[in-house]
């Protein structure tokens, strides 16, 4: 389940070990994020960890380091399926967590770039 949860957050980022000239991994583009989304502990344990109020996998270690280039850059290394995935987390997360949405933005966006090219709120 640590597995699932790791793979969601680093789709929803586009996110894994990466060099800065190439893009991020695609290992981790068939993971099934409706599933994810669907697991409330999963995702919690996840969101947590971007908030520093749990421990994280290391995957959410990497996400974590990631993040911020991923919203600065806006995906600029992401594979496809990893814009399509992150757009479907980031949606599911505004619509139906959106507290804990406004927190990851105060946390991984705190001058608003993500925000003032995306209208996200």
């Amino acid at each position: 389940m640590k597995a699932s949860l790791a793979l969601v957050f680093c789709v929803f980022a586009g996110l894994a070990a990466a060099d800065s000239q190439q893009q991020y991994t695609s290992r981790f583009d068939n993971v099934n994020v409706d599933d994810v989304l669907g697991n409330n502990r999963v995702l919690n344990n996840y969101l947590k960890c971007l908030m520093d109020k749990g421990p994280c996998t290391p995957e959410g270690r990497e996400l974590k380091r990631l993040l911020p280039d991923a919203l600065v850059s806006d995906c600029s290394k992401c594979t496809d399926v990893q814009r399509k995935n992150s757009e479907k987390v980031i949606n599911f997360l505004r619509v139906n967590r959106a507290g804990e949405w406004k927190l990851l933005l105060n946390k991984y966006d705190p001058k608003g770039i993500y925000r003032a090219k995306h209208g996200a709120h």
